[in-house]
């Protein structure tokens, strides 16, 4: 445990730092602060789908993955607290919860957000961004539908509720993102702040990687989240939104051992469906985030 604790904190510290003041510097982008059942349409977009419930000085640090990738690979790289930038080998590329920052770089060719806190969305996407995907209805809408391709990645989401500022859940008011290349499906469940029910579990679909926040508070309890992967049944599971290495600690301490846990300090992920672990694996993907301001 110490020396896992030991690798966690060479792993993080530094990268909890650098999320702090990539986090100032992303909200002074910001301009302003009944599930439904899928139709042919949607059921025939994805190959994931399921049908029945499975029961100092300012620095840039490299924050995208420059080397080749291969057919059928996802290059997944983690850029801050739920940020991560996916490229593949068709040229497409998107980052997850943008909130104005992708890492270096001109913008991806599409972005995923949602509204839980500022965060997690920029009102002031950049203009060159081709697929702006919001998890929140639009005023007119019930729900955000999402079902697009992005060059050789699918995207689509999933409805889930979320808390209001006043104690209520706004329905429909957010999303769970997910992505395929080829037979790879990845999720991103995003702010969830609810236990999926089965309608949900059965739109997600069957996952190889799952992208879970892991703060135990703002959104699920530790608890909760280990029991969403364990529905999931994701060979993969990259942990996001913790704070700092304390709180992943307290989540690995707790649930870690459904897991083999490995670190990975390049903070890129090169996946497709012939290289996934053969055991649950949980990554902990260092961020990439940038420096802007000294401590």
């Amino acid at each position: 445990m110490a020396e896992r604790a030991a690798r966690l904190e060479r792993a993080q510290g530094a990268a909890a730092r650098r999320f702090g003041r990539a986090r100032r510097w992303a909200a002074a982008l910001i301009a302003g602060a009944a599930l439904f059942s899928a139709g042919d349409e949607a059921l025939a977009f994805g190959a994931c789908q399921a049908f029945t419930d499975r029961g100092g000085e300012a620095r840039v640090i490299a924050a995208r993955y420059d080397g080749a990738i291969a057919a059928d690979t996802l290059a997944i790289t983690y850029v801050t607290h739920s940020t991560f930038l996916l490229q593949t080998p068709g040229g497409a590329s998107l980052a997850t919860d943008y909130a104005g920052y992708a890492g270096p770089g001109g913008p991806p060719t599409a972005v995923t957000m949602n509204n839980a806190h500022s965060t997690h969305y920029t009102m002031s996407p950049d203009p060159r961004i081709q697929y702006v995907l919001r998890g929140w209805p639009a005023p007119e809408r019930e729900r955000a539908e999402h079902r697009v391709e992005v060059a050789d990645l699918k995207v689509r989401n999933v409805s889930t509720d979320v808390r209001d500022w006043d104690g209520g859940m706004r329905v429909n008011g957010n999303s769970i993102f997910i992505f395929e290349l080829g037979d790879l499906c990845v999720a991103h469940l995003g702010h969830l702040h609810h236990m999926p029910t089965a309608a949900h579990f059965a739109e997600i679909g069957f996952v190889d990687v799952v992208m879970a926040p892991v703060d135990g508070g703002l959104t699920l309890t530790h608890a909760e989240m280990a029991e969403v992967l364990a529905r999931l049944e994701a060979k993969l599971v990259l942990p996001m939104h913790y704070f700092g290495p304390a709180t992943l600690e307290r989540f690995l301490t707790a649930h870690g051992a459904a897991f083999d846990v490995v670190f990975e300090e390049s903070g890129t992920v090169l996946v497709s469906k012939d290289t996934l672990p053969r055991a649950p694996t949980m990554m902990v993907l260092a961020p990439r985030s940038v420096d802007l301001f000294d401590d």
